[in-house]
């Protein structure tokens, strides 16, 4: 990333911090900057610490020992092993009150005792007192305010996803049907939030879920165990095998590119997807449920188990081994800044190997490959994703030219 483009995002950030604070603690509260050498006023205000600054804002975090320490370590960063000693120091470091010295920056929240705030909504929904952590996103379509629920012993009582507009709500909503279906499963292999609540506030629609332990000591995944719990979640509902183009999936999937913008991404999938429907031909493919979004930082490997969340795009109907597909690029293209172009043309090549623990033949799973690569292509230009500064937000940059390669192979 660029200076220029490092400058643009921490800016993106810092207005995204504005918006969320106006959102959250609307008037007659008060949600603004500050540091450390302003006190608090009236009974009712209280102060956020910004991490690592309100230049650059990432994670807001209540200015409480007890809290704020918990919300560090409640928030489970994934990633290296490094990242993860970090926030166990920093979690220390708040604990004890150093943190809180020598990081400034704050947000002054002013808030009179009639004042209806998203803490005192939730604290009722709850029947006791909560305090709130917000992990600030990356810029993207879905982003939306998800916030750590903190008792004032420290202790995680939950996340409360807001939805702020109708592709968020959309999704909040989609999450809310997914945890009802997957808990009444019963799955063996996973672990999913269950639902505390699902209220309105203020317009916004509001799901509050509980806490997966992801604090806890993370262990190796053991071989195969990953294509286990995916092909768990596959059968979670009967695996129906038909033709491509006459599936309920491939219905959803060309309406969906119809409601995207006009344009020439629009145009060469069209192109991609009718080369794919005649290469698939009357062959069946199976389908069945789908994470949707099983990423590497939307999991951890404990050892209380496996946990997943961010159940946002739960799908049943959907082809076999397209959560294998998605781990595997999104690992190289996001996670260790692989060349994305690269990666997803590799994600075809690979597809054999991956999709092997599914039962697909070669042909099979080089197909439900290219598949894969249109649906992703899709929902980034149908949620606008490029438009709303997502980093691999336009198609056309990576997954497009990867699919329209694949399919000329075949």
């Amino acid at each position: 990333m660029t200076t220029a483009q490092q400058r643009s995002a921490s800016q993106n950030q810092a207005d995204y911090l504005r918006e969320v604070c106006q959102l959250l603690w609307p008037p007659p509260a008060q949600c603004g900057p500050g540091t450390a050498q302003l006190a608090a006023g009236g009974p009712g205000d209280s102060e956020l610490i910004v991490l690592p600054g309100l230049r650059r804002p990432r994670l807001v975090v209540p200015n409480d020992r007890r809290a704020s320490s918990a919300a560090i370590r409640g928030y489970g960063p994934p990633g290296s092993a490094r990242g993860r000693i970090a926030a166990r120091i920093l979690s220390a470091a708040l604990a004890s009150g150093v943190g809180a010295l020598v990081l400034r920056d704050r947000l002054q929240l002013r808030v009179p005792p009639d004042a209806d705030t998203i803490e005192s909504h939730l604290s009722a929904t709850l029947g006791y007192q909560v305090r709130i952590s917000m992990n600030l996103g990356a810029a993207r379509a879905n982003r939306k305010p998800v916030l750590q629920l903190l008792t004032p012993a420290g202790r995680t009582a939950g996340f409360a996803k807001i939805g702020v507009n109708p592709l968020t709500t959309e999704l909040i909503r989609a999450e809310h049907d997914a945890l009802v279906r997957l808990n009444a499963a019963a799955l063996t292999r996973i672990q999913v939030p269950a639902i505390l609540a699902s209220t309105q506030w203020q317009g916004l629609e509001v799901l509050v879920l509980s806490p997966l332990p992801v604090w806890r000591r993370r262990v190796p995944l053991r071989l195969g165990q990953l294509a286990e719990a995916m092909a768990e979640l596959t059968s979670m509902s009967p695996v129906t095998p038909s033709p491509l183009v006459t599936s309920e999936y491939w219905e959803r999937l060309v309406s969906r590119l119809e409601s995207a913008d006009d344009g020439r991404e629009r145009a060469d999938l069209h192109e991609a997807l009718g080369q794919l429907a005649r290469q698939a031909g009357s062959s069946p493919l199976r389908f069945g449920g789908c994470h949707g979004d099983w990423t590497p930082w939307n999991m951890a490997s404990t050892c209380a188990g496996l946990l997943v969340w961010d159940w946002e795009r739960f799908t049943a109907g959907t082809p076999v081994g397209f959560d294998a597909l998605h781990y595997w690029l999104q690992a190289r293209a996001v996670a260790d800044g692989r060349d994305p172009r690269q990666a997803a043309a590799a994600c075809v090549e690979q597809a054999p190997v991956l999709l092997e623990p599914f039962g697909l033949p070669p042909a099979d799973a080089r197909l439900t490959a290219l598949v894969y690569l249109a649906d992703l292509a899709v929902r980034y230009l149908a949620d606008r994703q490029e438009q709303a500064g997502a980093r691999l937000g336009a198609p056309g940059g990576w997954l497009i030219p990867a699919l329209r390669a694949g399919v000329g192979q075949r």
